[in-house]
C-alpha cells in the first residue's frame, strides 16, 4: 500500500482539473530544474521516477526534448513510457514523434543514454499495462476518459 502522501498525489492526479493544469505546469518545471542542475533532477521524479526525452519531431525533425514520467524495468535494463497525457483526449506529440524516429536519447539520473522505442501491442501490452496501472494507478482513470487506447512504449539501449 502506497504512503498517506502518496495516494493523496494519486488521488489529486487522477483529477480532470489535475488534467487541465499539470500539461502546463509540470513540463516547464521539470525542464528549467533539469537544466539547473545539469541533469541531475527531475522535480517530478521527487513522486515517479523520470526521463528526459529527447527525439526528433515527427514532421519538423527538430530535436524536442520532453520531461516524462517512466517505469524503470530494473530486470530488463528498460523503461517503459505511458503516453496517457494526463487523460485527456490526444495523444501526446512524443508519441507520434517515437513512432516516427524510434531512435531517441533519454537522460535518466544524470546520464545521457541512446534507446530505442517500440510499441507494444498485445499482448505484450497487457502485460505491461497490468504492471503500470499496479506501478501508478490514476492511470486507469486516464484511460477511462479518453476514447484512445493509451500508448506503451519500451525503450531498450542501443549500442
Amino acid at each position: 500500500m502506497a504512503p498517506p502522501g502518496v495516494r493523496l498525489v494519486q488521488k489529486v492526479s487522477s483529477t480532470r482539473a489535475f488534467a487541465r493544469v499539470a500539461p502546463h505546469v509540470i513540463p516547464a518545471l521539470d525542464r528549467a530544474v533539469h537544466r539547473l542542475t545539469r541533469g541531475k533532477v527531475l522535480l517530478s521524479a521527487q513522486m515517479l521516477p523520470g526521463v528526459v526525452l529527447s527525439v526528433r519531431g515527427a514532421r519538423s525533425g527538430i530535436v524536442r526534448r520532453t520531461p516524462l514520467a517512466c517505469m524503470p524495468e530494473e530486470k530488463a535494463g528498460t523503461w517503459l513510457l505511458i503516453g496517457s497525457n494526463f487523460g485527456r483526449p490526444g495523444h501526446p506529440a512524443w508519441t507520434a514523434n517515437l513512432l516516427a524516429h524510434p531512435d531517441a536519447d533519454i537522460s535518466w539520473r544524470g546520464a545521457d543514454i541512446p534507446v530505442t522505442a517500440r510499441l507494444l501491442n498485445s499482448p505484450e501490452r497487457e502485460e505491461a499495462w497490468a504492471a503500470a496501472l499496479k506501478f501508478w494507478p490514476p492511470y486507469a482513470a486516464y484511460q477511462e476518459r479518453v476514447d484512445r487506447e493509451i500508448r506503451l512504449f519500451r525503450l531498450e539501449r542501443r549500442a
